[in-house]
């Protein structure tokens, strides 16, 4: 079997340009690369660094079936995002256009996170590590609570 590399998410959205922008205020992503479609000027691909890691973004190309989830009436996916500030990861998030579906909390897990969704719908986690915790006792909590 081949060795695996890497895993990076590749966001579609409707125009990229904008997402970028977002993605630098929200998120301080550093653009790495963008290659533009000399026909129309819609980003064929554009490469950011979020966190130190690789996140590939395109403008919607349908008929190469990339598809924004605008169009698609919304994402199946969360993107988990680490901080070392879930309250105000999310409040700049939020400056930056972001709509909070769920602020920022502590939860049983050892997280305070929130999640947003940005302004191209794709939703985010943004969480910080609150307190260090065994599987066995994260299950234990989780049991309790639903106890």
């Amino acid at each position: 079997m081949p060795a695996l590399l890497s895993l990076s998410p590749y966001l579609v959205c409707r125009n990229a340009a904008a997402a970028v922008d977002f993605y630098r205020d929200a998120f301080a992503a550093e653009e790495v690369f963008r290659m533009t479609d000399p026909a129309d000027g819609r980003i064929g691909h554009a490469e950011l660094k979020i966190a130190g890691a690789l996140v590939m973004i395109a403008d919607e190309y349908p008929d190469f079936g990339a598809i924004s989830p605008d169009t698609l009436g919304g994402t199946a996916v969360t993107l988990h995002l680490a901080t070392d500030d879930a309250d105000a990861a999310t409040a700049r998030a939020q400056r930056a256009g972001a709509l909070v579906l769920r602020p920022p909390a502590t939860q049983s897990f050892g997280e305070r996170s929130a999640i947003v969704l940005d302004p191209f719908g794709h939703r985010w986690m943004l969480s910080q590590n609150v307190e260090a915790l065994t599987p066995a006792e994260m299950q234990r909590r989780w049991s309790e609570q639903g106890a």
